[in-house]
């Protein structure tokens, strides 16, 4: 039976298909993942594997069914991408986010798909296949942590008590050069390594209170987890306070950004310090 074609991106028909897209995407993904596979350099000297390239093709193949009239932005097809649409709308996907992590097989890579509505994630999935474990958010619907057995559990972020070690998660391949002078600002602190967005999904999930990148990313590693994040109660920002955004799609990169649960910690004026 087909499904019939979904024009609101808010319905909660359209998050239940793009959670089971994610999860097939993920399937895809772990058969390559499970035996040899070839690995080239982009242009960028990024890892390339074929699994990005069969994930991008399902993801395409499946929205293109599902919303025609949306355009799409993917990492591995950015020269196809036209813009948004009259009303801000475009997918935003990271076929297979940390590239890095799949080839050393530890599992913490993921498949991201947001929709973006005037520069906003309005719907989030991610999903990480090797852990048999997703993350979906909308907004109006609030954010879920999707179990093995397709159980969901709502999900919220922490509140960072005073006095109390701030729980810190950081990029397992990218570290950065200024992490640790924010973290001297920042006082006590557990330092919790994690690769690909699950970083960010962890702040959403209540297990970690911040996580601070200040190095490179481009807009399709992030806007999914944002989604989750922020339909879990917590926040992504710009470094001046601003929300992380992506209206502007003629520049990939990221500013730098920081993804924190609930505390009163002046955000801005600790970077400026």
């Amino acid at each position: 039976m087909e499904r019939p074609v979904t024009t609101d991106p808010l319905t909660p028909g359209l998050l239940a298909d793009i959670d089971s897209l994610a999860r097939d995407t993920g399937e895809a993904i772990m058969a390559i993942y499970r035996r040899d596979f070839s690995v080239t350099t982009k242009a960028d000297q990024s890892p390339l594997t074929e699994a990005d390239a069969a994930a991008h093709r399902l993801i395409a193949t499946r929205l293109a069914e599902l919303t025609p009239e949306l355009p799409l932005l993917s990492e591995e097809d950015t020269g196809h991408f036209g813009g948004a649409d009259a009303q801000g709308r475009y997918w935003l996907v990271d076929p297979l986010d940390g590239t890095k992590e799949f080839i050393k097989r530890n599992g913490e890579f993921t498949v991201n798909i947001a929709l973006i509505e005037r520069g906003r994630p309005v719907l989030g999935v991610v999903y990480a296949p090797a852990l048999e474990t997703g993350y979906v958010a909308a907004r109006g619907q609030g954010a879920c942590k999707v179990l093995a057995d397709g159980s969901r559990h709502p999900i919220r972020v922490a509140r960072h008590n005073a006095g109390t070690p701030w729980r810190v998660v950081g990029s397992r391949s990218h570290g950065g050069e200024e992490l640790p002078r924010l973290l001297a600002r920042l006082g006590e602190h557990e330092l919790v390594p994690m690769g690909s967005s699950l970083k960010l999904c962890l702040i959403a999930e209540g297990r970690a209170d911040l996580y601070p990148r200040l190095g490179p990313t481009s807009l399709w590693d992030t806007a999914a987890a944002q989604c989750v994040v922020e339909q879990a109660g917590g926040q992504v920002l710009r470094l001046d306070g601003t929300p992380l955004g992506y209206d502007d799609t003629g520049h990939w990169l990221n500013p730098f950004f920081l993804a924190v649960g609930h505390s009163d910690q002046d955000w801005p004026a600790l970077f400026a310090g």
